[in-house]
């Protein structure tokens, strides 16, 4: 089952048609309305100030607190993680495709989230709910012939339904999971106790209703985006030998991929491509129809005004944070050093290449005959090297590999069977294996290595968990909004506070499980989620552009 998911997660978030809808849209209203990323920057500045709203009454929220509850949900473990992975596959040229998708998604968030503020609603208890799932209602639905077709109400339920689920595996369940790993693993605060500790604060935050969510939200945004500037600015400034190079790396690999270097296997222009399209993408949010939840709680006279305000979005969050990230991981070159770590089951695969050369090791990646079945001689804990099977761990050739016990991480002695180039790691019904030594890293361990690396050393490691937990916390408080707001749109106004209680629990029971497919099963609802929200959007592109024009 777990194979399926991940299998048409891949299938759906990689699929030529959705990547081209996402860019394409992006790209049809930013030629439509004359490039205003470029044109109404200054404006949007103003905007977010609020100058021009001194009158607007209706909403719960300023501009700045609408676009920092907003920013919370998208400024997360991505920033961390998802830059390193993106580095890591496509190499340097995948940071330039990450910043092409965000100046893209600039104009997408300002059209989708002026379209959806113009269609926000007052909930009963006076509260602001707005969102794709409005404007889809009020606005898809055609009579054909005398007949009324409600395909409006059939996209803005299916919405509502992937930002419900949504809510709980992507702000819920996997980033608590994140933190309880990070801290256990930095500080050694057990599981539980991170928690119940969470539970309880979530519980304090996101109780006290929507005004309470965007105050909490507007105070650690800006705190955690400055600190981590700093951060980065430190490591960055510890290897300025190199950034000039690194720099060069983003834009000299674009056309020509990346070659080997180090424990690097080289990257083509395909691959940096794709990941970095996606990764920015996804980073940003900029199309998903999550960001205009937050902005229709916004106090604002004009609904393009807020528009202009979320147009900043993709530029803090990745033109800004992901690029510093970014240029901390080129600039401190760990991105193609091997570190000692535990090798994790689906990075691992024994391949028989006639050589250890990167071109002979791709070519035996990418043939199904080349993955090795068999048996390997383990000795005191050490595998032994056979001649032409390579174990690929991270896509780098793994040295020094050692096979424990798990329960005990005493040396294992005997033998390593390997099928489909899989190694089982089961030594018998009760106890498992577990495969170390050194290899690339990605995500947010080499976002780690890149902080150890300059003058903070081992401190490094504090920051990042620290990060982590500010990062993924106020995901967590966003989605809790999302979440409440898509539940009142199925359920009614009644189901808010029983969705909140769930989601408490639920993020209590994600501190202490293991929640890796809920990522796979989130990344196809964000999909889901895009679709019918992006083919709306250029359904009404001249209503999106008559409200653009007033301000």
């Amino acid at each position: 089952m777990a194979e399926l998911i991940n299998q048409l997660d891949s299938y759906l978030s990689n699929h030529p048609l959705f990547i081209l809808l996402l860019l394409g849209t992006g790209i049809f209203f930013t030629i439509y309305l004359r490039f205003p990323q470029v044109r109404l920057f200054k404006k949007a500045l103003r905007a977010v100030r609020g100058k021009d709203d001194k009158h607007a009454t209706e909403g719960d929220a300023t501009h700045f607190q609408a676009l920092s509850t907003a920013l919370s949900g998208t400024v997360g473990t991505g920033n961390i993680a998802g830059v390193a992975l993106a580095i890591h596959l496509g190499g340097p040229a995948a940071l330039f495709w990450m910043l092409v998708t965000a100046a893209i998604g600039m104009t997408t968030k300002m059209v989708e989230v002026t379209l959806s503020h113009k269609y926000r609603t007052t909930l009963p208890d006076g509260t602001m709910a707005g969102g794709p799932m409005y404007y889809m209602r009020e606005r898809l639905n055609f009579n054909i012939k005398g007949h009324r077709i409600y395909t409006g109400t059939i996209m803005a339920v299916l919405f509502s339904l992937f930002t419900f689920i949504g809510a709980f595996g992507t702000g819920c369940l996997p980033q608590v999971n994140s933190i309880s790993l990070a801290l256990g693993s930095t500080f050694g605060i057990p599981s539980i106790a991170t928690g119940v500790v969470l539970s309880i604060v979530l519980g304090l935050v996101i109780l006290g209703g929507v005004k309470r969510i965007v105050k909490v939200a507007s105070r650690i945004v800006p705190f955690m985006a400055i600190a981590y500037f700093i951060g980065a600015m430190v490591v960055i400034i510890y290897h300025i030998d190199n950034l000039l190079p690194a720099i060069a790396s983003i834009f000299t690999d674009v056309f020509t991929g990346t070659a080997a270097a180090g424990g690097f296997l080289g990257s083509t222009v395909a691959i940096a491509l794709s990941k970095g399209v996606g990764r920015g993408l996804f980073s940003n949010e900029a199309g998903q129809g999550s960001a205009p939840i937050a902005h229709a709680a916004a106090k604002c006279d004009l609904p393009a005004r807020e528009g202009l305000v979320a147009l900043l979005e993709p530029f803090i969050d990745t033109i800004v944070i992901c690029t510093l990230t970014g240029l901390m991981i080129l600039t401190s070159g760990v991105w193609k050093e091997k570190f000692e770590n535990e090798f994790q089951y689906t990075d691992m695969e024994f391949v028989v290449s006639p050589s250890s050369s990167p071109a002979d090791i791709k070519a035996a990646l990418a043939s199904s005959d080349a993955k090795y079945n068999g048996t390997l001689d383990v000795e005191d804990g050490w595998l032994k090297k056979e001649k032409n099977i390579y174990l690929i761990h991270a896509h780098s050739i793994a040295e020094d590999v050692m096979v424990r016990y798990s329960s005990t991480d005493e040396a294992y002695d005997g033998l390593l069977v390997v099928k489909d180039g899989k190694p089982q790691l089961m030594y018998n019904s009760e106890q498992a294996l577990t495969i170390k030594g050194k290899s690339l890293i990605h995500s947010a361990p080499l976002t780690l290595q890149a902080f150890s690396s300059s003058w903070f050393g081992d401190f490094g490691a504090y920051i990042v968990a620290i990060a982590l937990l500010l990062f993924a916390f106020s995901t967590t408080i966003a989605w809790s909004y999302y979440g409440d707001r898509a539940a009142s749109f199925l359920f009614g106004h009644k189901a808010i506070i029983p969705f909140r209680i769930v989601y408490i629990i639920v993020f209590f029971i994600g501190s202490i499980t293991d929640t890796t497919i809920v990522w796979a099963v989130a990344s196809i609802g964000i999909v889901l989620m895009a679709v019918p929200n992006l083919v709306g959007l250029l359904i009404l592109h001249r209503e999106v552009k008559e409200e653009i024009e007033k301000i």
